[in-house]
């Protein structure tokens, strides 16, 4: 990929010519390639690559605010964002709450990105699902494979530059029988690790294991939930939790400093871990660090941009994501912790040492439903985080620490942190599974909970 630094620059020297020198202005380019394999029926019918830059630029000038963006990197184009933008600040309302702009810091510099993702091919991506679908024998299978090389570019008027890439390659797939689904998708760094073999064969056997389910009536049943169905937890404490705008207009259930969660659970977010996908700064230049959000059941710090940081009295964490003045900062790489050593295992993924984390959680219970993703969840009370939403992919009875039966899909209605309050976690997997994650990847293993409410069933 070329580097952008002298684009963003030239974004930042028309600011200073149609705005004055007084105006403050960042700019962010994502250089974005993707190739995208899709198959359904056991067939690829979509093969694609596209290859964008979005150039985004926000400027906040005489006391007010605005952003714009485009992918027409002329100079014309460049020309047109900067004057649109301008007469936007000057029509905006006032933002007393502008934080300022992130001044010249030093980075943490992450992992390289994998040259093999960068090099592939649609051959590449094909090889890995003809090898799913071989490995899921005759069933009839749906998915796709990926492969991203994303580089972010930030500049902005106080001095700050930093430019930075990474890569992720995907695979993610479906195979069926009989009307019964089994799934299995993994999120890595390294094109090596992404065996289509061992995840349709995974993907396969969950199908046949899935045949001829029982439907069972609804209420609390102890849970073992796959890590597939761990991470929407983890998504959406991060999304409508860990975000300290939400906290501070307190829509949140976060207090810190409070034993909130069983002291089993540990989540950090970690941009600069080997496995992660993600970039060592965020999208207003911060430099971005290992944050510990939850210390053995303790909520100890929060995800902050610079708006939030300033009305917090505190810091920016660099999780600034576009659109955070509304929303407000986001952990995008975050990771509930393994139980084996304290720390996220690297992704062996959907093979044998995940399968066995979870058969040992399995063999405690006496009896409680096994569970492989939460699915079509929405929020219903943000400030306790009630959510409902549905199982897929594969519910089976545990009865005397063995699977025995496959289930029909329920319906829960859950606080998710009650689902993990103090008592209520009874295991916590010893492998982390990743997935990936809008601007990052997210890494959990399976949990054992005490309970889990399920109100709904297929009779209704």
């Amino acid at each position: 990929m070329t580097s952008h630094v002298n684009l963003a620059q030239q974004v930042l020297e028309r600011v200073r010519a149609e705005a004055g020198p007084g105006a403050d202005a960042e700019v962010t380019i994502e250089d974005i390639t993707l190739g995208l394999t899709r198959f359904a029926n056991s067939f690829i019918h979509q093969s694609v690559e596209d290859t964008s830059a979005l150039v985004r630029l926000r400027l906040h000038l005489d006391g007010r605010t605005a952003s714009g963006s485009t992918t027409v990197g002329d100079s014309a184009g460049l020309a047109a964002l900067v004057s649109r933008t301008v007469a936007a600040a000057r029509l905006c309302p006032p933002d007393p709450l502008w934080p300022g702009l992130a001044g010249p810091a030093p980075m943490t510099v992450g992992s390289e990105a994998d040259p093999a993702i960068a090099a592939a091919t649609p051959a590449d991506r094909a090889a890995r699902v003809r090898a799913f679908v071989d490995a899921a024998g005759g069933l009839q299978t749906a998915g796709y494979c990926s492969t991203m090389l994303w580089m972010l570019t930030f500049a902005n008027s106080a001095g700050q530059v930093a430019e930075a890439s990474t890569a992720d390659a995907v695979l993610d797939g479906i195979a069926r029988d009989l009307g019964a689904d089994g799934s299995t998708r993994l999120s890595t760094r390294r094109l090596s690790e992404l065996d289509g073999a061992v995840l349709g064969a995974r993907a396969a056997a969950k199908a046949r294991a899935g045949v001829d389910p029982v439907e069972l009536p609804p209420g609390r049943y102890e849970v073992v939930l796959e890590p597939t169905a761990v991470l929407d937890l983890v998504k959406n404490m991060g999304v409508f939790g860990f975000n300290g705008k939400a906290v501070h207009e307190r829509r949140s259930f976060v207090e810190l400093g409070q034993a909130q969660l069983d002291p089993a659970i540990t989540i950090v977010d970690d941009p600069v871990a080997a496995d992660a996908a993600a970039l060592p700064f965020d999208f207003e230049g911060t430099p971005r660090r290992r944050l510990t959000l939850v210390d053995r059941g303790v909520c100890v710090a929060l995800p902050h941009d610079r708006r939030s940081a300033a009305r917090a009295g505190t810091t920016s964490t660099g999780h600034a994501v576009p659109g955070g003045a509304v929303w407000g900062p986001f952990a995008p790489n975050m990771a509930l912790l393994a139980s084996a050593n304290g720390a996220s295992r690297p992704a062996e993924v959907d093979g044998p040492a995940a399968d066995a984390a979870v058969a040992d959680l399995v063999a405690s219970v006496g009896r409680g439903l096994l569970v492989t993703d939460n699915w079509y969840t929405r929020v219903l009370d943000p400030r306790t985080l009630v959510l409902t939403g549905l199982t897929r992919n594969g519910v089976w009875l545990i009865e005397n620490g063995e699977v025995t039966r496959p289930v029909q899909n329920l319906r829960f209605t859950q606080s998710y942190p009650q689902a993990l309050a103090p008592g209520a976690v009874l295991g916590v997997g010893s492998h982390a599974v990743p997935v990936p994650f809008g601007w990052g990847s997210m890494r959990a293993p399976a949990l054992r909970l005490a309970s889990w409410n399920f109100t709904g069933n297929a009779s209704g």
